[in-house]
């Protein structure tokens, strides 16, 4: 089987890059821009026509969204177990990663690019203070979530690789998360595995190609 990521750095394909890499999955990485339109290009357009990343190829056939992403790969690579065994616990986990990309991520991307969401001249930071509201009602969801606990469930789970990178790209924004703890302790342990050591390196490395390249 020959599996390769489509991967853009800071963006959302940081999951799937950890949890394959979790499951001793053999791939490839395909590195694009999404700063200089190559997530528009007629290439990769052919792959996925909503201009976004991740996308894993899978013997030539591409599937997108991560949540899908996250299911396939628990299921091909059983023994990582980045799903829980238990038929309950694994719902429960798919809901929570349906969370995190319905509701965490767009209340994310308004920091990024406030226009998508309302061209009136002088309303970015408007657009952005709304959003973070919703997002920290988020973020206190999962505060409460990981009270107690060092993951979402009794082991690490792709739903745990999913919010790390929610909460990373929240860091990434410069927000005042102080009164988010047990997210942020979260994010350290995160950052303790070789998986997350393995996608900080890889980006690092990518950026500095996309700024040599510019």
């Amino acid at each position: 089987m020959k599996l390769t990521l489509c991967y853009a750095p800071q963006t959302c394909a940081t999951v799937p890059f950890i949890t394959l890499t979790e499951a001793g999955a053999d791939f490839d990485v395909s590195n694009l821009n999404s700063r200089t339109g190559q997530l528009r290009s007629p290439e990769f357009l052919r792959l996925n026509p909503k201009h976004k990343v991740p996308v894993l190829i899978i013997d030539g056939e591409a599937l997108t969204e991560n949540l899908a992403l996250q299911v396939w790969i628990a299921r091909h690579f059983p023994a990582a177990t980045l799903l829980p065994a238990d038929p309950v616990l694994e719902i429960r986990a798919i809901s929570l990663m349906s969370f995190f990309g319905s509701g965490i991520h767009p209340h994310l991307t308004p920091n990024a690019r406030p226009e998508n969401y309302c061209d009136l001249p002088g309303s970015a930071e408007s657009v952005k203070r709304v959003s973070n509201k919703l997002l920290f009602e988020d973020f206190a969801v999962v505060e409460d979530l990981l009270a107690g606990r060092e993951w979402f469930f009794d082991h690490f789970t792709a739903p745990d690789a999913y919010f790390f990178w929610c909460f990373r790209r929240a860091i990434s924004f410069k927000l005042d998360l102080s009164q988010f703890k047990n997210c942020h302790a979260h994010w350290e342990r995160m950052r303790q595995r070789p998986s997350v050591q393995k996608l900080e390196a890889h980006e690092k490395q990518v950026m500095a190609e996309f700024a040599k390249a510019a």
